[in-house]
């Protein structure tokens, strides 16, 4: 049985005031996201994680590197979990988009290349790229524990993949800076067992 823990990144400064922040932006932990990281960090110490791999944006690495202090891991940086490339809507105000911003991404999967029409990619490609480098991590640690940290898009896409679920529904999940969620692999039966888990960041 393979255990895969997700993780979303703690909290930048554009995560706070609502701008789209893709893979074109390198922004970093803010405060917040510091406690965020260490808490996350403090949750995951007891597990018995063999294996780190990370975005290699600065945001996603630095909460890996806090989680890699309590553990005989080194951060492997995996270019294939960085976040959706927004291309011109990097930066832009959420709301100058709409209100109800996932809702607009998914809402039929026409919308699945929402980002593309504005020169960056689509979730379909995301997903294919997020999804292929679980499948390799997967076979690569059998019967290990490993933390994946990445970002809100390349999460989801990899959650509806086991779940199985359309792109068209990935506005009906979620996940909040510096949760946890968590996929097992056993035996060719994959399962969610934990989504957006952000209970040890209830005192931040």
């Amino acid at each position: 049985m393979v255990t895969v823990i997700l993780v979303r990144h703690g909290e930048t400064e554009w995560n706070k005031v609502m701008r789209i922040q893709g893979g074109g932006s390198d922004t970093q932990l803010n405060q917040t996201g510091k406690k965020q990281a260490e808490s996350l960090a403090l949750r995951l110490k007891a597990e018995p994680i063999q294996a780190i791999y990370s975005s290699p944006l600065q945001r996603a690495l630095d909460t890996a590197q806090a989680v890699a202090r309590y553990h005989q891991a080194e951060v492997e940086i995996e270019p294939a979990l960085k976040e959706i490339d927004a291309a011109e809507l990097e930066g832009v105000p959420i709301d100058q988009i709409g209100s109800h911003f996932s809702q607009l991404l998914t809402k039929g999967e026409e919308n699945s290349s929402f980002f593309e029409r504005y020169g960056g990619e689509s979730l379909t490609q995301v997903r294919q790229r997020s999804w292929s480098i679980i499948q390799r991590l997967v076979n690569q640690h059998p019967d290990e524990v490993i933390v994946v940290v990445s970002h809100y898009f390349v999460l989801l896409t990899i959650i509806c993949s086991v779940l199985n679920l359309p792109l068209s529904q990935l506005g009906r999940l979620r996940v909040v800076p510096g949760s946890i969620s968590t996929i097992v692999f056993d035996e060719g039966i994959m399962r969610l067992v934990l989504l957006n888990d952000s209970c040890h960041l209830t005192n931040i």
